[in-house]
């Protein structure tokens, strides 16, 4: 059997992390483009919705040096022009640990004006984190006995709905699957579809949300797909799309898009998160 040194592996590579606050650390990405592709007009967008971040390894000091830590939610609003990448996220939180503050409003005053400014519009801070949620709500559709041969790029033309039956349900999976576009990694997620109108085809729409297993994109970028997707495949008369994805270093999101004048969902934590 071939051994290998950890310092010969990907495990061994040293990645630097900042030892001082730097908001410039953040990354913005323009949702402008990936929207265009999508035919969604910037200046007349389809759906309201937020993207729900959860912190969990956040940390700073206090004027005389001790450590504090919390864990925080953060609501940045669709609206806002740009996105905010999760690594470059992780590492401006990283540049708090050695940061001084007088008290946790100042910690709350510096993150929501450093992340308002990168994304373009006012973020909100939280320090707390939702319950878990005991009870799904809604029907999930993964046990369903179906062939898959479909894993990129997400496949539209595979969702069916029946126009003669109108319902008003919400369908669930934890099979949703895509890649990031910076670094390759799997990000995994439930996702909750609730809407009223035709009905959807459950094993076409397992198909498609299955379609996107080998796709490169972000997660914001994924669930605007969805919704567009399902509104222009089976036009609902309303239509909310959400999902959580599980956590990667210390963070996780949980973008959610639905038609205007639709309810926020509560906010939850799933078993997986």
């Amino acid at each position: 059997m071939t051994t290998h040194a950890p310092t010969d592996s990907p495990l061994g590579r040293h990645t630097h992390y900042p030892d001082r606050y730097d908001p410039g650390l953040l990354y913005p990405v323009p949702r402008a483009p990936a929207r265009a592709a999508l035919g969604i007009d910037a200046t007349a967008l389809p759906f309201i919705g937020h993207d729900r971040w959860q912190a969990f390894e956040l940390s700073w000091l206090d004027l005389r040096g001790k450590p504090c830590v919390a864990c925080a939610s953060l609501w940045v609003p669709a609206t806002s022009p740009a996105l905010i990448e999760s690594k470059s996220l992780k590492l401006y939180l990283n540049s708090l640990n050695a940061h001084r503050f007088p008290d946790a409003e100042a910690v709350r005053a510096c993150i929501e004006a450093d992340l308002s400014g990168a994304a373009g519009a006012p973020v909100q801070l939280m320090f707390s984190l939702p319950p878990f949620e005991t009870t799904a709500p809604g029907e999930s559709i993964d046990a369903l006995d179906v062939t898959i041969t479909t894993y990129g790029p997400p496949d539209a033309s595979l969702l069916q709905a029946d126009p003669d039956t109108l319902v008003e349900e919400t369908l669930t999976s934890a099979l949703l699957k895509s890649n990031c576009p910076v670094t390759g990694q799997p990000d995994w997620a439930d996702v909750s579809i609730r809407y009223r109108g035709p009905r959807i085809d459950r094993a076409s729409l397992l198909r498609y949300l299955v379609s996107f297993r080998e796709h490169a994109g972000f997660h914001e970028q994924c669930v605007e797909q969805i919704f567009v997707d399902l509104m222009a495949r089976c036009a609902p008369q309303r239509l909310s799309v959400e999902a959580r994805y599980t956590r990667r270093g210390g963070l996780d999101i949980n973008p959610w898009r639905a038609t205007p004048g639709d309810t926020p969902p509560p906010p939850r934590r799933t078993l997986r998160q």
